[in-house]
């Protein structure tokens, strides 16, 4: 919401502003969606359940939007929200945050922006979905992070957390451990400042190939 001016901003809060202590959950897959929010301060994990186990879909910062399905007549909710840190949203209904949107025109640019990288995330997820290997499914991420990042000195570096990187792969964070290490002890990423840096995208890239040509031997 850096698109507001403060002023605004703070009038926002004030109004629609909840507060939600840490491990709350906002809403529950499969409730009637009455209301959105734009995370202000925090983290929020969204979990959608498949079968018997909870997987993360992606973890939001302040800025996002989420329970964008109440933007739908007569929706439920898709997926679960549960608040990582001590959170602060903007609730908002359908006519308020229309009002918000028609408005602001910045706001509007931002929450497209969002939403199309929410797409691309999911296309990502359904890709690696497809993906038997789990080191393939890592650095098919990692790829994809980088490549929307710009190469500084030491190559690219990404802000994604175990977590982070657990739901953009469809895997358990165990398993994203295991593979960043290995992709550590084999010199393609190196870990500064808790940042996952990749120094040579091409040769990411040739590994992921070598990966899948692995995989089409096996037969998987």
């Amino acid at each position: 919401m850096e698109d507001l001016r403060e002023g605004e901003r703070v009038r926002l809060v004030e109004r629609f502003g909840r507060q939600f202590p840490a491990g709350t959950t906002l809403f529950r897959e499969g409730e009637a969606a009455d209301s959105c929010y734009i995370l202000q301060e925090g983290r929020i994990r969204l979990v959608k359940r498949i079968r018997s186990s909870d997987r993360s879909l992606t973890v939001l910062r302040p800025g996002d939007l989420l329970g964008e399905d109440a933007l739908l007549s007569r929706a439920d909710r898709a997926a679960s929200a549960v608040a990582l840190t001590d959170v602060t949203v903007l609730a908002l209904d359908q006519k308020t945050f229309g009002r918000l949107l028609s408005g602001n025109p910045d706001v509007a640019s931002r929450m497209v922006r969002q939403l199309v990288r929410r797409l691309r995330d999911a296309e990502e997820q359904l890709e690696n979905t497809m993906l038997r290997d789990h080191p393939s499914r890592v650095v098919n991420t990692l790829i994809r992070l980088a490549s929307t990042t710009e190469a500084g000195p030491e190559g690219h570096a990404l802000s994604v957390s175990p977590l982070d990187l657990s739901a953009r792969a469809s895997l358990d964070v165990d398993a994203v451990k295991r593979a960043v290490q290995q992709l550590r002890d084999g010199g393609y990423v190196r870990i500064v400042d808790e940042k996952i840096v990749v120094p040579d995208l091409p040769a990411l890239r040739q590994l992921y190939q070598l990966l899948g040509m692995k995989e089409e031997v096996r037969g998987d």
